[in-house]
């Protein structure tokens, strides 16, 4: 098995080098070629912060680098991307914790409920602290990868057949997540029956009533028209859906000091870039949908006192993450609750 993987990969990476090499063929005297992979299509988040990049790093180098972007599907699954970008053939990606956790159980932390704080400037501040990016650093530096940004995309927004407000409201209720055993034991605590599900067959899920609700970003769930299926937008903000952006630590050390300080300079740039510009496709995408269907019932916030009975149900999870993560999980998420706590007292970098 372990061969036909590598097999597999071999070909990919075949693949990759074929299709650069016609849509961007490398001459003598050409561009160098940067790859960078992304988990989600065209137009999202995810695209919009390798397009700038693309954009700043094409144009600080004067044209000496040129940069691709493979949008999700165009190189495989996430966990085929992750293992190109330590083969090198790809140089940078996008790595959400969802799929990293097989490798690296630490940055599961992302995934827990009421980690995080309600307010996403304080949040920002917080996934930047300066003791849990190191922290984070050597766990990523372990594996091949060096972590330059850790981002949110926006809040987690429940799509749902009926109003949910407090975890009673989810008996019964068949809700749609991603394989995490973290997410499964976060909605279980609250009463629903979680239901993993493939992406691309969550609208047909949710339009023969196999599934009763899901959870994705705005942008995404505009993207996929899940609205159109589903009669409720509960937005509980209970955590947001975060990212990170990698790059092959062989790749980065083999550059010259220029090149390493071009790479520095665009990412310390792109962290208020992607900050504003997921708060305006969140925005942006809201509007869409209200525009296409009126008729939605949209709660945009839970009252605290809500908030707290799904807060108080999730609190178990953190338990079940210190037991699969060990004890540098615990140090991570511990590093994480005291960065919320520094940025909403205003301490934050």
């Amino acid at each position: 098995m372990r061969k036909r993987i590598l097999l597999c990969l071999a070909s990919l990476s075949a693949a990759v080098f074929s299709a650069c090499s016609q849509e961007a063929p490398v001459l003598i005297g050409g561009p160098e070629q940067w790859r960078f992979a992304i988990e989600e299509t065209a137009g999202s988040v995810q695209d919009a912060y390798a397009q700038r990049f693309k954009q700043l790093i094409e144009e600080k180098s004067g044209g000496e680098i040129e940069v691709s972007i493979y949008p999700y599907g165009t190189l495989g699954t996430s966990d085929q991307v992750t293992e190109l970008l330590g083969m090198g053939t790809v140089q940078f990606a996008m790595a959400s914790p969802g799929h990293l956790g097989t490798l690296m159980p630490e940055v599961q932390v992302f995934l827990l409920h009421f980690v995080l704080s309600d307010d996403p400037v304080a949040n920002e501040a917080a996934l930047n602290d300066p003791d849990l990016r190191k922290e984070l650093n050597v766990i990523y530096g372990e594996k091949g990868l060096r972590l330059l940004s850790v981002y949110s995309e926006g809040w987690m927004v429940w799509t749902t057949q009926k109003e949910i407000r407090r975890p009673v409201d989810f008996a019964g209720v068949k809700m749609r997540v991603m394989t995490s055993p973290l997410l499964l034991a976060a909605y279980e605590a609250y009463g629903a029956s979680p239901t993993p599900l493939p992406y691309g067959e969550v609208y047909s899920g949710l339009q023969l009533h196999m599934i009763d609700g899901q959870v994705n970003p705005v942008f995404a769930i505009q993207e996929m028209s899940f609205y159109e299926v589903t009669d409720w937008m509960i937005s509980p903000r209970h955590a947001p859906f975060i990212t990170t952006a990698v790059t092959n630590e062989g790749f980065y050390q083999s550059l010259p000091p220029a090149r390493k300080k071009l790479v520095d300079e665009t990412i310390a740039e792109l962290r208020p870039y992607i900050f504003e510009e997921q708060q305006r496709y969140n925005r942006e995408r809201m509007d869409l949908i209200l525009e296409r269907k009126p008729g939605l019932q949209v709660v945009d916030n839970l009252s605290a006192e809500e908030r707290a009975e799904f807060r108080d149900a999730s609190m178990g999870v953190r338990d079940q993450f210190v037991r699969m993560a060990g004890p540098r999980g615990e140090k991570v998420l511990n590093l994480l609750l005291r960065a919320v706590k520094r940025a909403k007292a205003g301490d934050g970098q």
